[in-house]
């Protein structure tokens, strides 16, 4: 197995060609501290996200870990066994890069979110702050409040009489909300980089509207003594808005002026020819829209969320990115943005991607070794028999923090990977049940759990996803797991059971410096391409 030294990979990073940085440690372990340009792909998940982080099997990959020590070594060799060719292991992980003397982040998304900090210097992005907000709406002025998150972060907490518009959403969709030139549009999230980037984007795209960033999104508007909302689900209306030609126009002027170029299905197959470039088909509507109909290969990533958490389905800098939506307004804006993201990338608009035969559901990356893993599954209704009987138990793989909010009464969390922990507490007379959002996680886990147990193992079929759907009961501990032990998940502030306020403003004071510590580690260019 090849490794290479500090000052080789901060070689590789500065040489303009394409490149790959995998940590294999789990989310929540991974934000301790990490390369600026890493991605996460955890051990626990990685034949269900190698694949689609490494589209081209030969492209330049380097594997970090903590320094613990085999880690790095695991994925770097599992990533040669799908037949990637150009792997190395960073000698030391993390501590070595930090011994060199080179910047060592922590967080999730990082690139991300110091990009949405660069915008607002950049651009001078207006924001105002909770209590100008607050003093806004007492007196009853003409404003809309967007709150540019996915609609479960809404519904977890938002600020009261905002709508719904996932930040992908904004220009395509502000025409539903702003009738005249005299509103005023607060957009928000629940900290900065949304905020800015979903304020600039309208600024951007040319909106006569006076637009502001709420300065510290809902954390911001808690410490300030305000209460959030809870459970709402106001939204935009379904289907073409209104004003979407116009949102076109506003749309194609801002990725013009990004280099962001447009091609035909006739293009998209010769990009797929070309075997020396990474290319990711990245469909930029919202999950539902996704589902309904789908250019086969494509991978569902909405386009605000693609732009502040661009790790979680791109890992290769300088790789082809080509973007598809209905009528061109969400790729563009998204397009636009992600050319100025620092990272190299190429970016196209699919003109006719969604012309002709489409593919249903949410999509899924091939999983050779699950299909191959033969275990027998119960369905929902058989394994509440089993377990009312006391005939079973139950190893449940959701997140942490999913696991916290909604579970199988009873059930153990577990981290694929990591489930010997759960040993002593596995009883030797029943039967073990392993759940997880999918069932392809399941099947991998079997092999685990059977040198755990003498028992039997199966699977739930469909996952929990079919128990939910089923009507059978659920749980929820905020406790369950505890903090400290979230490994798979960073938590965010006000997931904490202890210390919310304090981790809060640690992590708006976080984001505000990044870009101080993004200029001190020197591999960023933020802004248009040369």
């Amino acid at each position: 197995m090849r490794r290479i030294d500090a000052p080789t990979l901060k070689r590789w990073i500065g040489d303009g060609q394409e490149l790959a940085i995998l940590d294999a440690r789990e989310e929540g372990e991974f934000g301790t501290g990490h390369l600026f340009w890493a991605v996460p792909c955890p051990l626990s998940r990685a034949e269900l996200a190698a694949r689609a982080l490494l589209p081209r099997r030969s492209v330049r990959v380097c594997v970090t870990d903590g320094g613990e020590g085999g880690l790095a070594e695991r994925l770097a060799a599992y990533l040669e066994s799908l037949g990637c060719s150009d792997v190395a292991v960073l000698e030391g992980g993390v501590p070595a890069w930090r011994a060199a003397g080179h910047v060592v982040f922590s967080g999730v998304n990082v690139p991300s979110k110091a990009f949405g900090e660069w915008v607002e210097h950049h651009y001078g992005t207006p924001s105002v702050d909770p209590a100008g907000l607050k003093a806004m709406l007492d007196r009853g002025e003409d404003l809309v409040i967007l709150d540019s998150r996915p609609m479960d972060e809404f519904r977890r907490m938002s600020i009261p009489g905002a709508i719904n518009v996932p930040g992908g959403e904004l220009v395509y969709r502000i025409g539903e909300f702003v009738r005249g030139p005299g509103t005023t549009v607060v957009v928000n999230c629940a900290g900065r980089t949304r905020s800015i980037l979903g304020a600039e984007s309208l600024r951007a795209a040319g909106l006569p509207n006076r637009v502001v960033a709420l300065r510290n999104g809902t954390m911001g508007w808690e410490l300030a003594g305000f209460a959030c909302a809870r459970g709402e689900t106001r939204t935009y209306p379904p289907g073409t808005p209104a004003g979407a030609a116009e949102a076109l126009a506003r749309a194609r002027r801002f990725a013009e002026r990004a280099g962001v170029r447009s091609l035909t299905r006739e293009g998209l197959e010769a990009l797929r020819r070309d075997g020396s470039r990474t290319l990711y088909l990245l469909d930029v509507r919202a999950p539902e829209e996704f589902a309904a109909g789908h250019l086969a290969g494509s991978v569902n990533a909405p386009g605000g969320q693609l732009v502040q958490a661009t790790d979680r389905w791109v890992a290769v800098r300088h790789a082809r990115l080509v973007l598809v939506d209905d009528l061109g307004v969400r790729a563009r804006m998204t397009g636009g943005w992600l050319r100025q993201m620092g990272a190299g990338y190429e970016v196209y608009v699919l003109e006719d991607g969604l012309a002709g035969r489409l593919e249903e559901g949410p999509g899924a990356v091939a999983c050779p070794e699950a299909r191959a893993i033969r275990a027998p599954a119960l369905s929902a209704p058989e394994l509440a028999a089993r377990l009312a009987d006391g005939a079973a138990q139950v190893i449940e793989l959701s997140r942490s923090i999913d696991f916290r909010a909604s579970h199988i009464p009873g059930a153990l969390w577990g981290v694929r990977t990591r489930l010997a922990a759960l040993a002593p507490r596995l009883a030797a007379d029943r039967e073990v049940v392993i759940a997880a959002p999918e069932e392809a996680l399941a099947r991998l886990a079997v092999p685990e759990v059977q040198g755990l147990v003498r028992a039997p193992v199966r699977l739930l079929a469909g996952g929990t996803r079919a128990w939910r759907e089923a009507g059978l009961p659920l749980q929820a501990d905020r406790s369950d797991p505890p903090d400290e032990a979230c490994i798979d998940f960073h938590l965010r502030p006000y997931d904490r059971n202890s210390g919310v306020a304090e981790a809060m403003r640690a992590y708006l004071s976080w984001e505000v410096d990044l870009v101080r510590e993004v200029a001190r580690d020197g591999d960023a260019r933020f802004g248009l391409p040369a």
